[in-house]
C-alpha cells in the first residue's frame, strides 16, 4: 500500500476500504513497519484502525532506516528503538502495539542489548509481544534467553523455503513462536500474473534479480506446476501458494500484502482450499528458483 511498487499505485482511500474489509472478512493481523514510507504506512493503518483497533492484532517493526527503498541502513541501538516505539504509536494513533518486531538486527549492536530494550517496552505496557525478522536459531536462542521470541518474520514460499532447510522454522514450532511468512506470493510472482519487463522504475522489483527477464523465464517451470495443482481445485494460483504454506503446520500465518479488495477476498479464501496429498507432494518437489532474492 505504501512501499516497494509503484508509488503511481498508491491510493489512500482504497487501502483504507481494504483494511476495513479485512476486519469484516475475519483478518485480524494487520502488519507494518516505520520504514514502509517510510512513516506512510502506519499513518494509514492508524486512519483506518481508529474506530477499529479493538478488532486488530497490530504489529509493526523498527529497526531499519530509509531515505528511500533502495537505501536503507540498520539501527538496533536501544535509544533508537525506544524513540522509535514512540513514533510508531502516535503515528498509528494507539496506546500500545500488540506485536513489535526488530525489522533486521543490527550488526554493530548485539541483539542482547536491541532485545534488552524491546524488552522493556513490554514492561512499560506499550508493546505486549516481540518478534524477530529474518534471523537464524542461534539469534532466535539468545533473544529468547533475554525475553520470549512470540513470533519470527521471515520470507517463505514456493520459491523461498530458507526456513525450512535452516531450522528457523522449526525453532519456532518447538518453542510455542508465530511464523509470519513475508513475500508468500512471492512478491506477485507466484500468482502468474506477472511478465518481464513490466515493472515501472521505481518499483523495487525492477532492480531485483529474482524479477530480470532471464530469471522470470527461468522460474517459469514453477508458476506452471502451481496452475496444475490449482486447476484442479479451481482455485487461483495465488490461492494455492498460500494453502500450501497453511499446510505446513498452526504455527504458520502468512501475510500477504495487497491494495486491491478483489486480491484480499480471494487470499482469505485460500484458508478454506484442502490440498491432498498429491498435491502437496508436487508442490514440495518444485525445483529451487533461480536468482537471489536481493
Amino acid at each position: 500500500m505504501s512501499w516497494g511498487y509503484t508509488a503511481a499505485e498508491r491510493d489512500d482511500s482504497a487501502s483504507v476500504a481494504v483494511l476495513h474489509r479485512a476486519l469484516e472478512i475475519g483478518v485480524t493481523l494487520v502488519d507494518t513497519a516505520d520504514v514502509y514510507g517510510p512513516f506512510h504506512n502506519e499513518e494509514l493503518v492508524g486512519r483506518a484502525l481508529r474506530a477499529r483497533r479493538d478488532h486488530a492484532v497490530l504489529a509493526t517493526k523498527a529497526g531499519l532506516v530509509a531515505d528511500d527503498q533502495r537505501s536503507i541502513t540498520r539501527n538496533g541501538r536501544p535509544e533508537h528503538l525506544r524513540a522509535a516505539c514512540e513514533a510508531s504509536l502516535q503515528r498509528l494513533d494507539t496506546d500500545h502495539v500488540d506485536l513489535y518486531q526488530l525489522h533486521r538486527v543490527d550488526p554493530d549492536v548485539p541483539i542482547e542489548e536491541s532485545w534488552g530494550a524491546m524488552a522493556e517496552l513490554v514492561a512499560a505496557g506499550k508493546v505486549r509481544a516481540l518478534g524477530l525478522s529474518e534471523v537464524g536459531v542461534e539469534e532466535l536462542e539468545r533473544a529468547h534467553a533475554v525475553h520470549p521470541v512470540s513470533s519470527l518474520q521471515s520470507e517463505l514460499s514456493l520459491w523461498t523455503r530458507g526456513p525450512i532447510n535452516d531450522g528457523t522454522l522449526d525453532w519456532c514450532v518447538q518453542h510455542g513462536a508465530a511464523f509470519l511468512p513475508f513475500a508468500p506470493l512471492g512478491r506477485g510472482f507466484l500468482t502468474g500474473t506477472l511478465r518481464p519487463g513490466s515493472f515501472a522504475d521505481d518499483d523495487f522489483r525492477a532492480a531485483n534479480p529474482r524479477f530480470s527477464d532471464e530469471a522470470m523465464a527461468a522460474n517459469q517451470a514453477i508458476v506452471d506446476a502451481v496452475r496444475t495443482v490449482a486447476a484442479r481445485h479451481e482455485a487461483s494460483a495465488a490461492q494455492v501458494a498460500l494453502a500450501w504454506l497453511l499446510a505446513l503446520g498452526e504455527a504458520v500465518l502468512p501475510i500477504p500484502g495487497t491494495k486491491r479488495l478483489t486480491y484480499l477476498e480471494e487470499n482469505a479464501a485460500a484458508a478454506q482450499l484442502d490440498l491432498t496429498p498429491t498435491d502437496l507432494a508436487e508442490l514440495d518437489a518444485l525445483p529451487t528458483a533461480s536468482g537471489e532474492r536481493y
